[in-house]
């Protein structure tokens, strides 16, 4: 295992998977650590108890001023994370649903979803739901007619999520949710990998629930949010206690909420900005690789695609993933795939061939990922060494 002096001269390429807790998050959790509640139960009635629940409030309205000005703390669960948030979307608004009018019993759900909420089809099946996956186009977005060819009266909810994990690709989603509401359905959206990176107002999406997760903004991992909007049917999928309105049972960890809201605080507040300067290092490093006759993009036209602007994926002809990865490494670069390593095997991206892409051409793919921390002159020493490796 290389030492911490060797691991910090790496340059991390890849804040898609998670981000360096940002420094505005770790001096909150410090200022908690000395704080005199600190560790106390914010669902104690004493004074620690009091100040704890303050402090865990001013964070959900931190929070909840991200969603859109409009939204109530009130509309904000604090989770464990994504996964859970997109559990807790799923299911308990597919069960709320159902509870209200049995014949909703249809979710549909993109084929390009993150494991978290793919992994779902099966359960929902044994609780008694058809599962419809709608497909992407080659650009790697759901058009609002593929949905709609879908959509009947039974369905109860539509997940399909912000912004691709993989390629960056933002979905039409003010669009997709319009359609399922046409319908009488509830629409979630997993904004894991989209929130704070590219704009938006959850009013303005029209969706009625949408998951986001600490780590992927600088804060810390293992902390997590649900926006529900107000009156949106859900049924818990844990018991014990009252805790965020009755939905997330347990004591709160106020310590990781501290940095979480300190982090999607500090990127609100510059989201423009960062977006900018991200998208325009992000435009040189696809120009400048996908100058090169091994590689493409894996999105036809990216110019031409809404996307995230610290996202660039490409496919790289005759190459695997896993020794590219590796290679990449050892210069001092830390990449992913858009495909999954699994006992020393790779598969090929269920993303990539969702979009029409062949499963050898997916075996090569790369996904580098970064935020405003990543600098410009890094990407170049990145292309230089991806290209010395597959000259």
């Amino acid at each position: 295992m290389l030492d911490n002096d060797s691991l910090a001269a790496l340059v991390d390429l890849d804040y898609a998977a998670s981000t360096p807790m940002r420094p505005e998050a770790i001096r909150a959790q410090e200022a908690y650590d000395r704080a005199a509640y600190a560790g106390a139960n914010p669902n104690s009635l004493h004074s620690l108890g009091r100040a704890a629940q303050t402090e865990l409030e001013a964070c959900r309205r931190a929070v909840a001023a991200t969603f859109g000005r409009s939204v109530r703390a009130s509309e904000v669960i604090f989770t464990g994370g994504g996964t859970e948030s997109n559990h807790l979307a799923v299911h308990g608004i597919a069960a709320g649903v159902r509870q209200r009018d049995h014949a909703r019993n249809r979710v549909i759900i993109s084929a390009i979803e993150h494991d978290s909420i793919l992994d779902n089809v099966g359960l929902l099946r044994n609780a008694g739901f058809a599962v419809d996956l709608v497909s992407p186009c080659r650009r790697g977005y759901v058009e609002h007619e593929a949905l709609e060819a879908l959509m009947g009266s039974d369905v109860a909810l539509v997940s399909i999520m912000l912004a691709n994990n993989e390629t960056g690709v933002i979905q039409p989603v003010r669009e997709l949710a319009s359609v399922a509401h046409a319908y009488g359905a509830r629409f979630h959206a997993d904004a894991v990998q989209g929130w704070l990176h590219t704009p938006f107002d959850v009013r303005d999406l029209g969706v009625d629930a949408l998951s986001v997760a600490g780590h992927k903004v600088g804060g810390p991992v293992g902390i997590g949010a649900l926006y529900l909007k107000s009156r949106t049917p859900v049924q818990p999928l844990m018991h014990g206690g009252g805790q965020e309105g009755g939905l997330r049972p347990g004591t709160q960890d106020l310590r990781a909420i501290v940095g979480f809201a300190a982090a999607a605080r500090e990127l609100h507040d510059r989201i423009d900005k960062d977006a900018a300067f991200v998208r325009d290092c992000s435009d040189a490093l696809y120009e400048r690789l996908c100058a090169h006759e091994r590689i493409k993009p894996t999105m036809e036209d990216p110019a031409a695609v809404p996307r995230l602007p610290g996202i660039v994926s490409i496919m790289v002809r005759g190459f695997e993933s896993e020794e590219l990865i590796l290679k990449l490494d050892a210069a001092g670069f830390a990449v992913s795939a858009a495909s999954a390593c699994s006992s020393g095997s790779m598969d090929a991206s269920h993303v990539l061939t969702a979009m029409g892409i062949s499963k050898n051409e997916a075996l090569g793919s790369l996904r580098i990922s970064f935020d405003d921390r990543v600098d410009a002159p890094s990407l170049d020493r990145f292309a230089d060494a991806l290209e010395q490796i597959i000259a």
